[in-house]
């Protein structure tokens, strides 16, 4: 490993040099891997690789696989993959899990769930390390000082037979947000507010930074959230220095830190932040003060708008491509320019992805229908990100209320985020969702998705139509 150097280095410096086993050239190093997450379908071909060249998996506990994109999640006891193909993946993913000795979330493990969920509640994710995984929300990991980020498969495979990477350096982007969010508005509708503001582009090279004293008063859960869809900007990563808040959480998790080890790893976390002086390529300010609940209204994160203001008119837009671009997603979503999102009737609501579907988030959903039930007419799906929230979720009596007020309780998985098992949505049908991504056909071929919060989704499954919470709340 190389030394850090001793000029003011930025958090994200610090983790590439302390993970750097070889400096290749100018743009990119080796650099060694902490945690390899894999799912069952971007692992299939890099198994198959390592069989090809006779090699084996060197450092297997240092690799952990999870099926979660194309699992069903029908509330029954045992679940059977019943598409071919999707059942071929889950199996491979097993024998090849057994073959390697590395330990796998399989099917019907109680603890099973969405990579990114399950990771962190485990206790496996620590400041300070690298974390890598064949999905771009691995940026996720960030609100623990961690740096992770998405792979290809051929750098699985990479990864698998060495667990080093070869790796391009990103540029350093800081994100300040000071103030409070008000009531009503969340960590989602603070990245919403941040990918509008800066662009699906507009973080693209980058590994970004949040602080100040709005990112500080987040849960962790909330982070895990921020830091989920800084990918919607482009960004190749997301952190936050850890901080007491991160590092309760993680101890909480992670019972094996005790002892010199603690002591070790707390004077170790302490330096894991940007130095006074270091420099960052580009800096982004923003005042939470002013973040209002946010819903997009075309088909990229970045087509989001607060839900007080208006659809945008693509004619009053300078630029052509983002002209284009919001005629093209007006088209697709079937909404007028000037249009006000409030009040559009959905016939969906989705509750879960990696994005939100902590028991944080459910709490607050429970908390936004209180004795509500769903609308006529709305289908209401909440999917737990993990065994252990579906567990915690029924223990505290959310699932009995939500299943009362209408609500279908779902096993974990990523389900309806990206539609790869049968939880997918019908062409035209429009969807309040919880999820990261509003591609078209991303629920579904032709069907509509509005990104929004877990409260905001709530009040729109109680209410059938995209409601400002805020004012729901005065009723309720």
């Amino acid at each position: 490993m190389t030394m850090m150097t001793t000029a003011p280095s930025t958090l994200y410096q610090k983790l590439v040099a302390s993970h750097t086993v070889a400096v290749l050239d100018e743009q990119n190093v080796l650099l060694f891997c902490d945690l390899h997450l894999m799912n069952e379908y971007t692992s299939p071909q890099a198994f198959a690789g390592l069989r090809d060249a006779g090699r084996n998996v060197p450092m297997p506990g240092q690799n952990v696989a999870v099926v979660s994109h194309i699992i069903p999640t029908h509330p029954v006891r045992h679940r059977v993959i019943q598409e071919p193909a999707s059942a071929l993946q889950a199996t491979n993913l097993k024998a090849n899990c057994v073959r390697h000795g590395i330990p796998l979330f399989d099917t019907n493990d109680p603890l099973q769930g969405i990579e990114h969920v399950i990771a962190p509640e485990h206790g496996m994710v620590r400041p300070g390390m690298v974390i890598i995984c064949g999905d771009s929300h691995t940026t996720t990991y960030g609100a623990l000082g961690a740096l992770g980020f998405g792979i290809g498969t051929s750098e699985v495979e990479h990864v698998l037979a060495t667990q080093t990477l070869v790796y391009r350096l990103a540029r350093n982007m800081r994100i300040r947000v000071d103030g409070r969010l008000p009531s009503g508005t969340t960590a989602k509708d603070l990245i919403l507010m941040i990918i509008s503001r800066i662009g699906a582009q507009g973080a693209r090279g980058f590994v970004v930074e949040f602080c100040g004293s709005a990112i500080s008063a987040l849960s962790v859960e909330a982070r895990f959230t921020l830091c989920n869809m800084a990918v919607e900007a482009g960004a190749r990563g997301a952190l936050i220095a850890p901080d007491a808040t991160a590092i309760d959480y993680v101890l909480s998790k992670a019972p094996d830190i005790a002892g010199d080890v603690r002591e070790r790893a707390l004077t170790h976390w302490a330096t894991l932040h940007s130095d006074e002086g270091a420099v960052f390529d580009v800096e982004h300010g923003f005042d939470a003060s002013g973040v209002a609940p946010f819903v997009t209204w075309g088909t990229s994160p970045d087509q989001a708008m607060a839900i007080d203001a208006n659809v945008p008119r693509p004619e009053a837009m300078d630029d052509a491509v983002k002209r284009s671009s919001a005629e093209q997603a007006l088209r697709y979503t079937a909404l007028a320019p000037g249009q006000q999102l409030a009040g559009v009737p959905v016939q969906h609501v989705f509750i879960g992805s990696c994005t939100n579907a902590r028991i944080e988030d459910l709490r607050e959903v429970d908390r936004v229908v209180g004795s509500h039930r769903v609308a006529s007419g709305v289908r209401a799906m909440i999917v737990p990100g993990s065994g252990a929230v579906k567990v915690q979720a029924e223990a505290e009596g959310i699932a009995a209320r939500l299943m009362a007020a209408g609500f279908e309780w779902r096993q974990p998985g990523c389900s309806m985020c990206l539609a790869m098992n049968d939880d997918v949505l019908a062409p035209g049908q429009r969807c309040a969702s919880t999820t990261n991504r509003n591609f078209e056909g991303r629920q579904g071929r032709g069907a509509i998705t509005h990104l929004m919060s877990p409260a905001m989704a709530a009040a729109a499954a109680i209410t059938g139509r995209i409601t400002d919470v805020r004012t729901l709340e005065t009723t309720i």
